[in-house]
């Protein structure tokens, strides 16, 4: 009986002890988390570590993979991809190669950044002779205002080629090319030429640090003043001064009457000079204070002193000239001495006055 309650108090001290024990850790789990034991650590840092197994960086080497060894299968989209080896790849991108080797000359279509492609988008040349952005120009096509070779655009993005195509906005020609356009109010006293080997004032002392150089059209007396016109676009200049193309030339002049009443009439009906008949194509008086006249005489020709000889050989010697207007271009406010650049609408002007 001894032994036997001895044996039950002993195997009764060992589940104490074992149950306490049990109460021991899991106090310390409560307070602290438990360290795990070595065939619990898991070595997956990598940036594909999950709980399933080791899947990349020290994980796969430390359990037996060697660097360069055959690669694990991955999983996508919840779904397993077997792995493939080198030689796979290898023959895959073999095959590549062999179906795309007989195809090296592919050619490119037209719309291809880089590709050759002739002649320049209209907006672009349109903008780069002064018709604002090219988004503005792009709004002429939008408005049918622009033609090329006597045909209305339709569409955005034509290609011109801008040294043989004839292209116009509102019937008027476009200088695609890089010409340059003036006009300047010659101030008396100014000798109608770019350069003067004595020292004189000329033309040239106002179109200095230009980027071409450029010449006059026609000339204007030392004396007379107004407009006269500088380009470097020599077609048009010839044009604008041959008696071919008519174009006509407004000038006003102060004059000591009292003048004839049939003074318009003998002038347009032709006053014989040194040099052949001349003809006004247009003669008016434009304000009279006493004696005083000031006169309007409109001609086309352009010879030399032509309207100061025509009034001197009627008996009315021109005290001053002005040239108003060459064309369609105007004096307006433009002051003495100032040099302004055409806009393109009075190129166009120009242009069209002369057939170009």
């Amino acid at each position: 009986m001894r032994s036997s309650g001895s044996g039950s108090g002993k195997s009764g001290g060992r589940g104490n002890f074992r149950g306490a024990g049990n109460d021991r850790d899991q106090k310390q789990g409560q307070g602290r988390p438990r360290k795990p034991r070595p065939e619990e650590r898991r070595y997956d840092v990598g940036p594909g570590a999950s709980p399933d197994g080791p899947k990349s960086g020290r994980g796969s080497s430390a359990r037996g993979g060697a660097k360069g060894g055959p690669k694990q299968s991955q999983q996508r989209g919840g779904r397993t991809e077997p792995a493939r080896s080198r030689e796979y790849e290898t023959r895959a991108e073999e095959r590549n190669r062999d179906r795309y080797a007989g195809k090296k000359d592919i050619k490119l279509p037209k719309t291809f950044p880089g590709a050759e492609q002739e002649g320049e988008r209209l907006q672009k040349v349109l903008a780069r002779a002064g018709y604002g952005s090219r988004r503005a120009c792009e709004e002429l096509v939008e408005q049918a205002r622009v033609e090329v070779n006597g045909e209305i655009v339709l569409e955005q993005g034509l290609r011109v080629d801008p040294e043989k195509d004839e292209i116009k906005v509102d019937g008027l020609t476009v200088a695609t090319q890089s010409y340059q356009f003036f006009s300047l109010n010659k101030p008396a006293g100014v000798v109608s030429t770019m350069e003067d080997n004595e020292g004189r004032q000329c033309l040239g002392d106002y179109v200095t640090n230009r980027e071409t150089r450029l010449f006059h059209v026609g000339r204007l007396d030392t004396e007379t003043e107004g407009v006269i016109l500088l380009t470097n676009h020599g077609e048009l200049a010839h044009r604008l001064t041959h008696p071919k193309y008519g174009v006509k030339k407004v000038y006003l002049a102060h004059i000591v009457g009292p003048i004839p009443r049939d003074l318009g009439k003998q002038l347009k009906d032709g006053i014989q000079l040194e040099d052949g008949y001349a003809k006004a194509d247009h003669f008016r008086v434009v304000e009279q204070t006493g004696k005083n006249y000031l006169v309007e005489v409109t001609l086309h020709e352009g010879r030399k002193h032509i309207v100061r000889r025509m009034l001197a050989e009627a008996g009315f010697p021109v005290d001053k000239l002005v040239r108003v207007a060459f064309g369609p271009i105007t004096l307006g406010d433009q002051k003495s001495g100032w040099l302004r650049r055409l806009s393109n609408t009075e190129v166009g002007m120009l242009m069209n006055e002369v057939g170009l």
